[in-house]
């Protein structure tokens, strides 16, 4: 392939954290962020501009790029690709530490300048239909906005699914290169932007020295099996409650049928032909939380009758 996978540890600062090559953040800045006229970034300050590698040890999803434009404002750019749990939290967390790391105790609060956060996730975070979301804080009844100077934006990966040909702005060719680039062999004619033209000369890897692309194939097969672990976790996880499940509702199953024979002083097998005694089953496991499955199992009719039952008694 030509060109690397954007969403790696190592191809991301490459391209985003390079400060002798800043056109691409540059662009990616003011098209994300909608700014315009005197609030467009001109320049940027990448911190710590030497960070592209050592990673050894480091986590293998979580990635980020600082930086800060002529006027101050300071921006925290970060690749998330495997959901991880308080999220939403640590990004606050982050983006408020950022924002008072400005100035010292004592200092006027007057120089605290914006803080932009904007999270590259390979995972849905909200319920918004729209790959892209921008979150404020914001009056609840008015909409005013009158807490400013953190703002948080979600670039939802999952949510885009447009095609070369399909590409309207600029925002659709850099979310189009964030996603697809490792799988083009050309720049398609759409994509139109400078800066995102001059990320994809950085993600080809022609222009990688045999070092980087060594370190780009380490964290690659890091975030494989990180990503690996929790799809494992995930899937003994559902496994184990499955069992635990069927055991308890075998339980719960035995405890009504043993309730119901003390009740009508016989078993339930027994009880099998009256339909009075049936229907009472029927209810009293539906109470207790059996399926609807299990009822009909239990009770040897079809799902059609133990739906029929619920029914009369108003529980479905």
């Amino acid at each position: 392939m030509r060109f690397v996978d954007v969403t790696n540890d190592v191809a991301f600062r490459k391209i985003f954290g390079n400060e002798n090559k800043k056109l691409a953040l540059i662009s990616f800045l003011n098209a994300i962020l909608g700014l315009e006229g005197k609030n467009r970034v001109e320049d940027v300050f990448i911190k710590s501009p030497n960070q592209l590698p050592q990673l050894s040890g480091g986590k293998a999803t979580i990635v980020d790029v600082k930086a800060t434009d002529q006027m101050g404002n300071s921006f925290i750019v970060e690749m998330q690709i495997a959901e991880v749990k308080d999220f939403d939290k640590r990004v606050l967390y982050y983006a408020s530490q950022s924002y008072t790391d400005q100035i010292e105790r004592g200092d006027d609060y007057e120089k605290l300048k914006p803080t932009f956060f904007i999270g590259i996730l390979d995972f849905n975070i909200t319920k918004n239909p729209n790959y892209l979301s921008r979150h404020k804080i914001l009056d609840i009844q008015t909409g005013e906005h009158v807490i400013q100077n953190v703002e948080f934006t979600f670039l939802e990966l999952i949510k885009f699914n447009k095609t070369a040909t399909e590409l309207e702005n600029i925002v659709d060719q850099w979310m189009f290169f964030l996603k697809n680039a490792e799988n083009l062999n050309i720049i398609p004619d759409t994509i139109t932007d400078d800066g995102i033209k001059s990320a994809f000369e950085m993600a080809e890897r022609y222009n990688w020295t045999k070092d980087e692309l060594n370190e780009y194939n380490k964290i690659y097969i890091r975030q494989r099996d990180e990503i690996g672990r929790i799809e494992l976790a995930v899937e003994r996880g559902t496994s184990k409650g499955l069992a635990k499940g069927l055991e308890e509702g075998q339980k719960i199953g035995q405890e009504i049928g043993e309730k119901l024979g003390e009740e009508r002083g016989e078993k339930l097998g027994e009880a099998k032909g009256e339909k009075k005694t049936r229907e009472k089953f029927i209810v009293s496991g539906f109470n207790e939380g059996l399926s609807i499955d299990l009822l009909a199992k239990m009770a040897q009719i079809s799902l059609e009758e133990v739906e029929t039952i619920l029914k009369k008694n108003n529980l479905l």
